[in-house]
C-alpha cells in the first residue's frame, strides 16, 4: 500500500475533447493571474502541457493542482509546528507555570515520547527542529507514513474515482464551509480557495527557507524563528 508507484495512484484511462483539454490550461491561466496580477502565468518547465502516464493533460493538471494543494496545506501546518518546535511548547500542555506554553517551556511532569528510548516531549522540545525528527522512534515514524497512506488512499477515491470534485475537497469539512448557499461555487467560498493557495505558496518558501537554514546557518539572511 506505502511503497506502491505513483502509477498505482494516476487517474484511470479517460477519453478527453480538445475543448476539456484548453479548459484545464484555461483555469490554471485564470488561477495565476488572480493569485498574483503582477507575474501571472508563469510555467518554465511546461508542466501544464505535459501528460504524465500517459493519461492526457486534463487529467495531468488535475494531478498537479491537487499536489500543490496538499503540499500548501502540509507546509502551512510544518511553519507552525517549526515555530511550536522553536518555542519548546511541549506536553502536557498547561497554562500555569508547571506546563508546557510559549513563556516557560518547562514542565514539572514530563511524558514519555518512547518508553523504550525513554524519550520524552520535554527532551524534545529542548532540541532543534532537524534534531527532534530524528528522536522520533520508529513506531511513531510507522504511525505517520500508514496514516498518509491511508489518506492517500482516501484522497485518490474521492478526487479520481468520484465526479464533480473540485481539486482539495477531501471531503473533510468540520466547520462547514463547504455548506454554505452556493458551495464551492459561492463567491465568498473561491475567495477563500483562492487565499488558501497563495497562503500555501507562501508556507512551501518559508518552510524550505527555515529548514535550509537549520541545515546550513546563515543560508536565510534575514529575520527567522
Amino acid at each position: 500500500l506505502l511503497a506502491g508507484s505513483a502509477a498505482a495512484f494516476a487517474p484511470a484511462q479517460q477519453a478527453a475533447s480538445t475543448s476539456a483539454l484548453n479548459a484545464g490550461k484555461d483555469d490554471l491561466v485564470a488561477i495565476a493571474e488572480k493569485a498574483n496580477p503582477i507575474v501571472k502565468f508563469y510555467d518554465p518547465l511546461n508542466l501544464a502541457d505535459a501528460d504524465f502516464w500517459g493519461q492526457g493533460n486534463e487529467a495531468t493538471i488535475g494531478f498537479l493542482r491537487q499536489s500543490e494543494i496538499k503540499h500548501g496545506r502540509i507546509a502551512m501546518v510544518a511553519t507552525i509546528g517549526f515555530l511550536v518546535q522553536k518555542l519548546g511548547v511541549h506536553f502536557p500542555l498547561y497554562l500555569g507555570p508547571t506546563g508546557s506554553n510559549c513563556f516557560h517551556p518547562e514542565s514539572d511532569t514530563a511524558w514519555l515520547l518512547s518508553s523504550t528510548t525513554g524519550v520524552t516531549f520535554s527532551d524534545v522540545a529542548k532540541a532543534a527542529p532537524l534534531d527532534a525528527i530524528k528522536m522520533v522512534p520508529a513506531a511513531g515514524w510507522l504511525q505517520i507514513f500508514f496514516v498518509a497512506g491511508w489518506f492517500e488512499c482516501v484522497a485518490f477515491n474521492r478526487q479520481w474515482q468520484q465526479e464533480g470534485r473540485v481539486p482539495g475537497d477531501y471531503g473533510y469539512d468540520p466547520l462547514g464551509f463547504t455548506k454554505r448557499e452556493g458551495g464551492f461555487e459561492s463567491e465568498e467560498l473561491k475567495s477563500l480557495r483562492m487565499k488558501e493557495i497563495k497562503n500555501g505558496r507562501v508556507a512551501m518558501m518559508t518552510i524550505a527557507a527555515w529548514v535550509s537554514n537549520e541545515a546550513i546557518p546563515g543560508a536565510l539572511p534575514v529575520w527567522h524563528p
